[in-house]
């Protein structure tokens, strides 16, 4: 399906740290990821950032299926995590194909289901899970083979809807727990089961 949208799409490549799009820009082509990953988040009047999803190889952005059909403007953004490429199909291509073709229904529809399970799975943990159940979780599942999370306290705030501060803190108690080591720029899991048992224990937000 891919060579076939590649006839009425362009092949466009995006530095790391590129924004795609904005709250406000319109939505003008519909996005297929080839290479790299773009993050999609919200930003408060702050400027706390939240991390909603992330658009990998093969996938398609939520939000731009949802513009796309209900022509409506973006309101959130789009910021590429690593060195990407993509096709990007014109809205007027994209509507066409919509009509005329069953596998690109297909594929935009089940990117579309898969996103939302995630979405309200992100707003089901930022409702009823603990920071530290949440916290507990993204290090056991962002961990290398070696145990080590290569992340900033910020990034994982980002992840969670939370503060820097604060999730600081709760790394600092890990720490003193002796489940984590603390190093510049990564995380080490000294003992993943205690992790694991977190998970399962209620406690402040």
């Amino acid at each position: 399906m891919f060579a076939r949208l590649q006839n009425d799409s362009n092949h466009v490549k995006l530095p790391k740290g590129y924004t795609v799009f904005s709250p406000g820009d319109a939505c003008s082509s519909f996005l297929v990821v080839l290479l790299g990953s773009v993050k999609v988040v919200q930003y408060s009047a702050s400027g706390r950032e939240i991390v909603l999803y992330r658009i990998g190889p093969g996938e398609s952005c939520l939000l731009t299926t949802s513009c796309l059909i209900a022509n409506t403007d973006y309101t959130v953004s789009a910021i590429t995590e690593s060195d990407a490429e993509a096709i990007a199909l014109p809205a007027r291509a994209f509507h066409a194909a919509m009509d005329a073709s069953a596998a690109m229904r297909q594929f935009v529809f089940r990117n579309y289901s898969r996103r939302m399970a995630d979405f309200i799975t992100l707003i089901r943990e930022l409702a009823f899970d603990t920071l530290d159940r949440r916290l507990s979780q993204r290090l056991l599942e962002q961990a290398d083979a070696r145990d080590v999370l290569h992340t900033t306290h910020q990034a994982l705030a980002a992840e969670l809807g939370s503060t820097r501060e604060v999730v600081s803190r709760r790394l600092k108690e890990f720490e003193q727990a002796g489940w984590i080591r603390l190093r510049r720029g990564k995380i080490e899991l000294n003992d993943k089961l205690a992790l694991a048992r977190n998970l399962g224990r209620a406690g402040d937000a």
